[in-house]
């Protein structure tokens, strides 16, 4: 059953928003947010702490614990998730599921390890691809970006996705550092790729701007899951608007 999402990007406590990465503007208290999408019915919120792993510190555990007490949807969390401590201090005060990213490509054992010790339904793999040439290291063009969209790996995206379900994550989170915050569309080509090369659910994340590129993601572009953020968060839509227009669409979605 397909699902709706919203992920809080959080910087110095604060809810906020950038473009492609870049231009983030405040949007104010992310426990208030979160506790409205909750009551919302949105079906699971993600808390990013946005600069934890460019900053080289872990994530605000005090804020993702705020968040997880105020909502009563499936939590998960992610940014500056480095070791198995990492993981245990955001399991510990109420996230479901732990985000990895840019650790899981310095140190891929690490998703393994998490996923032996906290079980594969908490452990999901986050990544950030942007669109480039097509080249040996790279042939489907889709290639992996870790530090905040600060560092290329020349690493690709469908591959490394295969590599990371094998190692244990439940979920793969598809951010496209082209769309993200744009509202042009999410990237229908690069989740529908790694969708296919997959068996865990894939969530889209970066560019819905409308009900159509909801609905086009999650039907032409594969994904179980579509990560709203501008869409929410700048009051265009509402989860339960978004919801009714995708039912009269042909597309219920999970609720509950």
């Amino acid at each position: 059953m397909k699902k709706l999402i919203t992920c809080l990007d959080v910087r110095n406590g604060i809810l906020t928003k950038g473009i492609k990465f870049l231009g983030n503007i405040d949007l104010g208290d992310p426990v208030e947010a979160a506790r409205k999408y909750s009551r919302d019915g949105i079906d699971e919120i993600v808390f990013y702490d946005i600069t934890a792993t460019y900053e080289k510190r872990s994530t605000m555990v005090d804020v993702a614990e705020k968040v997880a007490k105020a909502v009563t949807v499936p939590f998960a969390v992610g940014g500056g998730v480095r070791s198995l401590d990492d993981v245990r201090a955001l399991i510990n005060v109420g996230a479901n599921k732990v985000h990895i990213n840019s650790a899981a490509v310095r140190n891929p054992q690490l998703l393994a390890d998490a996923a032996a010790e906290f079980g594969t339904k908490s452990v999901v793999l986050s990544m950030d691809v942007q669109e480039v040439d097509k080249s040996e290291s790279v042939p489907t063009g889709f290639e992996v970006v870790i530090d905040g969209g600060r560092t290329p790996m020349g690493w690709d995206a469908v591959a490394w996705a295969q590599r990371g379900v094998s190692l244990g994550a439940c979920e793969i989170v598809v951010n496209s550092i082209d769309r993200d915050g744009t509202k042009d569309g999410f990237h229908i080509p690069m989740t529908r790729a790694i969708a296919q090369a997959v068996s865990v659910p894939v969530v889209a994340s970066g560019g819905g701007g409308t009900i159509e590129h909801v609905y086009d993601v999650l039907t032409e572009g594969c994904a179980e899951v579509a990560l709203l953020a501008s869409m929410l968060h700048l009051g265009d839509f509402t989860v339960p608007g978004i919801r009714e227009a995708l039912a009269q669409m042909g597309l219920p979605l999970h609720h509950g």
